[in-house]
Parts: C-alpha cells; sequence; structure tokens
C-alpha cells in the first residue's frame, strides 16, 4: 500500500527548500515564518480581537456559502433529482390515505435516527473541537433508561411519551425481571447511530489528505503536514506523543482494513490521524469507511453502552450512595441530594404524565442543563473562533502567493 506512492513521498520529503524571488530560503527560516503565523491566528479568538474575529467569521462563512453554491451548480442534476425526490415524499405525507399510519411510523424513526446521527457528527467532525454528546446526550439518555428499567422491572415503556419522557407501563411485573440485554436492545438503535454519526465525522481528514495525494499539491491543513513531518522524522521519534502517533500510523499502514477496525474499536483521540494515513495511503473509500462504521456504530459502541448500563445499575447506584455517605464530615450532605433526586425520578416513573403531579427541580438536574448549555456555547465559538482563523489562513497564504510572483 505504502508503495504506490513512494516516489510522491521522496519528491515531497526531499523539498526541503522553496525558490524565493530567484534565491532559495532555507528551510528553517520557512518554519519559522510558518510557526509565526500559526500563533498570530490563534490570538484571533472572541475574547482577544472580538471585532476582528467576528469580521473574519462573517467573511469565511461568506466564502464557504459562495464554494457550496458552485459545487451545487456544477452539481445541479444531482441537485434536481434530489428535489423531485423531495417533492415526491411531501406529495406523500400529506396526502391523506390508509398510508399515513406507516408514514408517521417513518417520520418517527427518520427523526430520531437523524438527531442521534447529527449528534454523533458533532462529536468527531473536528470543527475546532468537537461537541461530547456522548457525555451530555446519548450517556445520560442509556443511564435513564437502565435506572427505569431497574425500576420498572420491564423496557416496554408507553410510546409516547417515550422516548421524550419515560414513565412505567401498566402491565404488573415481577421483582428482577429485567435483564442487561433487554436494556441494550431497547438503547441499540440511537447508540448505533451516534456511533455511525462519528464513523462519518472522520470522513474529512481522510479526503483531504486523499484529495491533496492524489493532486500532488500542498495540503492547508496543518495537522496533514504534521503527519508528513512525522513520515519524515520517523526515526528520530522519542516523545511519547510522536511514538504514540507512528504507532497508530504503521498499524493502519501494515495491517489494513483491522488495522483501522482496531483503532476504531478503542477510545482513540489520535483516530483523526488514522484517516489522514488512510487518505495518504489511497486505501480504497470503502476500506476505510467500512472498518470505521463497523468499529465505531457497532464494537466501540456496544463496550461504552455496556460501561454505562452496569455503572447505572440499580445495586450500583445504591452502593455508590452509600459510599457518598460514608465520606468523612461532608458526607451526609452530599448524600442528600443524591437521594433525593433517586427518589424523584422514582416517584416520576410512576406517574402519567397528565397526572398533575408537581414536578420538583434537583439540583443535580439544574447543574447538568447548565453544564450542557455551557459546552454547547463553548462549542459555538470554537466553530467561530476557526472559522475566523481559516480566514486569516487565506491571507497569509494570499501574501506568500503575491511574495514568490514578485
Amino acid at each position: 500500500m505504502a508503495e504506490n506512492g513512494t516516489d510522491c513521498d521522496q519528491r515531497r520529503i526531499g523539498m526541503t527548500k522553496e525558490q524565493h524571488n530567484g534565491n532559495f530560503t532555507d528551510s528553517s527560516l520557512l518554519s519559522e515564518r510558518k510557526r509565526r503565523d500559526r500563533e498570530e491566528r490563534l490570538n484571533i479568538v472572541l475574547w482577544r480581537q472580538p471585532l476582528v474575529t467576528l469580521q473574519y467569521f462573517f467573511l469565511e462563512t461568506l466564502i464557504n456559502l459562495k464554494e457550496w453554491t458552485i459545487k451545487l451548480w456544477h452539481r445541479r442534476s444531482i441537485l434536481v433529482s434530489f428535489l423531485l425526490m423531495l417533492a415526491v415524499l411531501a406529495a406523500t405525507y400529506y396526502i391523506e390515505g390508509t398510508h399515513q399510519q406507516y408514514v408517521r411510523y417513518m417520520e418517527k424513526k427518520f427523526f430520531w435516527c437523524a438527531y442521534w446521527v447529527g449528534l454523533g457528527i458533532l462529536s468527531s467532525v473536528g470543527l475546532g473541537t468537537g461537541l461530547h454528546t456522548f457525555l451530555l446526550y446519548l450517556g445520560p439518555h442509556i443511564a435513564s433508561v437502565t435506572l427505569a428499567a431497574y425500576e420498572c422491572n420491564s423496557v416496554n415503556f408507553p410510546e409516547p411519551p417515550y422516548p421524550d419522557q419515560i414513565i412505567c407501563p401498566d402491565e404488573e411485573t415481577t421483582e428482577g425481571s429485567i435483564s442487561l440485554w433487554a436494556i441494550i436492545s431497547k438503547v441499540r438503535l440511537e447508540a448505533c447511530m451516534w456511533g455511525a454519526g462519528t464513523a462519518i465525522g472522520e470522513l474529512p481528514p481522510y479526503f483531504m489528505a486523499r484529495a491533496a495525494r492524489l493532486s500532488g499539491a500542498e495540503p492547508d491543513d496543518e495537522e496533514y503536514q504534521e503527519f508528513e513531518e512525522m513520515l519524515e522524522h520517523a526515526e528520530t521519534a522519542q516523545d511519547f506523543a510522536s511514538r504514540a502517533k507512528l504507532a497508530v500510523q504503521n498499524l493502519v499502514q501494515k495491517v489494513g482494513f483491522f488495522g483501522i477496525l482496531a483503532c476504531a474499536s478503542i477510545p482513540n483521540p489520535l483516530f483523526d490521524l488514522a484517516g489522514i494515513t488512510c487518505g495518504h495511503f489511497l486505501v480504497p473509500f470503502w476500506t476505510f469507511f467500512g472498518a470505521t462504521l463497523i468499529g465505531k456504530a457497532v464494537i466501540k459502541m456496544h463496550i461504552q453502552k455496556l460501561f454505562v448500563i452496569i455503572t447505572f445499575s440499580k445495586h450500583i447506584v445504591e452502593q455508590m450512595v452509600s459510599l457518598i455517605g460514608a465520606i468523612p464530615s461532608v458526607g451526609p450532605s452530599l448524600q442528600k441530594p443524591f437521594q433525593e433526586y433517586l427518589e424523584a425520578q422514582r416517584i416520576k416513573l410512576h406517574h402519567k404524565p397528565d397526572s398533575g403531579v408537581p414536578q420538583g427541580e434537583n439540583w443535580l438536574s439544574w447543574m447538568f442543563e447548565k453544564l450542557v448549555i455551557v459546552m454547547v456555547c463553548y462549542f459555538i465559538l470554537s466553530i467561530i473562533n476557526s472559522m475566523a482563523q481559516s480566514y486569516a489562513k487565506r491571507l497569509q497564504q494570499k501574501m506568500y502567493s503575491e511574495e514568490k510572483t514578485k
């Protein structure tokens, strides 16, 4: 796999000098200039340069909209076909008939799956930083289903209000009749959709590296440039981070499908490097995406799901609350809100949504809601900063081009 691009690698690695105004500039000076430019871009953030950041963000947004419009125009036949399909679906949706019950069912499932796929993409797409949607959304959802399943001794929650609200079913069930497999099956769809979304979010690094390799042009992405530097200095890498990156690169390059599958099946912050490696060495798309999809949506997702279900099983939660109470001095005061929260959840599970039972708010749920708001706001800010820095990079590259043409 690595032999396909050996010549291209040698040419790119061997180009350690750049011709500028008829003279060769030392590569160390060029690296120093790139480092200064990068530091200058990183200073373009809302809390340091708010006006400049917002200006660059809006300009970058306009440029992206223009580029997307041009791409859509070049693919207008596909766009027209897509719009015609939407028109047919809209007609099916609004025309009355016996098919409406199936349409409503498909609508509900489609939006439910799209919601979790979208959260999975946000978790790994790499817009400056990922939104940790597993900790904020999927993990709490699995935990809520687990707690409810042990309290109700069933997972047959009435739909509606499930999944918007969980209440126990009316049928009588025996104590201890719930199984681990029943809970896994109940949350399998949303968990797999979230995992599929994270796999889709890993595609941009792959396509970027593949396009750069096929075109032979120098890519703009700094992660790709770092990857090429790592290839150049592979033998002299000493620090742990470089060796870990090199291990991921070697595993993916030498083992292929099963190497990608192994990297995707465990929590791996270096998986972006696997996508860049696969794109650089022209690994077929379905080999990369197939292994990534299986690893993230099936293997890794079941590992994470099992961990949450076991952690929030009834006896484990009770033991955790009792251990909190055993903490000297502050234990009882910390234990009380947890006990109140669990008791409120039990009461809520055994009442109908329209029964008029007052819904008290626990400080734990209040804190979690505020945490979600803070993290979502930080994610939005990171996107604004990232796009502003992208526009600053455009200006720097334009300046480079003008200097070369002088």
